[in-house]
């Protein structure tokens, strides 16, 4: 058999074993070593087994996932989250689906803090949906909007997606983080249109709130002011070139534990949590990144992503056309495979392909982040969906995947306007080059 041959016997029993429910960390690891092995020899795979496991968890660079990890939980636990949702609330709560606009301004600002959606999706349904469910709203609005705005967590940095696919590109973390600012805001904004929309099409889904009196709504920007300070004393000092992504990963996880412990926010047992949190919530992703670069050299000696650059390229096709056929990839896959393993998966493949039409990688990391965001609100796999019904636990899938239904066309309209308008991605990078 061909090393391309091989590669694509590895790549079919991948995806066929994913339905096992095995970890896809050891799965990717497991095929990763028998692929190299038959093609190269089963001494050499062991080799490249030990090098790359000692890469991965000897990595300096990696640290910066649990630093990450862990001010997001200490702010989830510090009850940030809680007081984001009432200072969204009294400002925007009067108007149609006023709660649910609420809601998505709330996992914005708390997406800037944590860098992930599971944990953002979890905290705000948590948070949020006692609140609609007293005001009457409609439970596929209420549920779809939450899992919804829990997908900022991988677009609105910092985000652990930006954080592997710079690490795996070898692109600047912090131009990364820079290029999914103004992308999160303008997908924020059309969560907030499609609520608008859908509420006043349809009253019934989302009955607007009581008033409250203007001492109520700048009271209640105190609830803001360690989000906004955490934010901007991680990605000024990253935009400044004060440090690297790492210190911005211990930086912002320092500051948040001193603002948590100053304003009494945080308990010993809240503490102890965020430890456990974000333990195992980092042994998982390092996983996923040993067995995704185990896999991908795997990859590699197949020849099978060269193989398909070639052959896209053979074809003389538009790069816009050919970013849409990998967009497609993203999406059937984002309905099967988790986020971080679809790109652990893929980016080795199209990385290449990329690279050969001229595109702007970074550009091209924000694409990929929005895209696989879609498919953690999408069934079967939708994780936010599932997160959202482990809280909500008398809510049937179906009625949440039903009311997350209408945010994915809002994903869909900003994933276009990216493609169509690159700079909306690139223009805050393009300052610090």
């Amino acid at each position: 058999m061909t090393p391309t041959l091989i590669g694509v016997i590895g790549i079919f029993a991948l995806f066929t074993l994913i339905f096992s429910r095995m970890p896809i960390g050891f799965l990717m690891a497991m095929i990763g070593f028998v692929g190299f092995g038959v093609i190269v020899s089963f001494d050499a795979s062991m080799n490249l087994v030990v090098k790359d496991l000692f890469a991965v968890f000897g990595s300096y660079d990696l640290t910066v996932i649990p630093l990450f990890v862990l001010m997001g939980q200490v702010a989830f636990h510090a009850g940030i989250s809680s007081r984001l949702f009432d200072a969204a609330y009294k400002n925007i709560g009067h108007l149609p689906g006023g709660l649910a606009i609420a809601t998505i301004g709330a996992c914005a600002a708390f997406a800037a803090i944590c860098g992930s959606t599971n944990a953002t999706a979890a905290t705000m349904a948590a948070a949020t949906l006692p609140e609609m469910k007293r005001y009457n709203y409609r439970i596929t609005l209420a549920t779809g909007a939450v899992a919804a705005g829990g997908s900022l967590g991988i677009l609105i940095p910092p985000s652990v997606i930006f954080i592997v696919y710079g690490i795996l590109t070898e692109q600047s973390i912090g131009e990364l983080f820079l290029a999914g600012i103004l992308p999160g805001l303008l997908l924020t904004g059309l969560f907030v249109v499609t609520i608008l929309v859908w509420a006043t099409i349809q009253p019934d889904l989302g009955p607007p709130g009581p008033r409250t009196t203007i001492r109520e709504k700048v009271a209640s920007f105190s609830g803001v002011f360690e989000t906004i300070l955490i934010f901007f004393l991680v990605m000024g000092g990253l935009f400044a070139g004060i440090f690297t992504p790492t210190e911005a990963g211990a930086i912002g996880a320092f500051g948040t534990i001193v603002l948590a412990v100053a304003r009494r926010n945080l308990s010993w047992k809240g503490f102890v949590a965020s430890l456990f949190e974000t333990t195992r919530i980092s042994c998982m992703i390092l996983v996923i990144v040993a067995g995704a670069t185990i896999f991908g050299h795997f990859l590699a000696i197949s020849r099978i992503p060269f193989d398909i650059a070639s052959w896209i390229s053979g074809f003389a096709l538009p790069p816009a056309v050919i970013i849409l056929l990998i967009i497609l990839v993203y999406l059937i896959g984002g309905c099967f495979i988790d986020s971080l393993a679809l790109i652990m998966l893929t980016i080795p493949i199209f990385y290449p392909v990329i690279v050969q039409f001229g595109l702007d990688p970074v550009w091209f990391g924000v694409i990929i982040v929005l895209v696989t965001q879609i498919g953690v609100i999408t069934p079967p796999v939708g994780i936010n969906v599932y997160v959202v019904s482990g809280v909500a636990r008398d809510v049937p899938l179906e009625l949440i995947f039903r009311g997350a239904f209408p945010f994915l066309l809002a994903m869909v309209a900003g994933t276009l306007l990216l493609i169509a308008f690159p700079q909306i991605a690139l223009f805050l990078p393009g300052l610090i080059r």
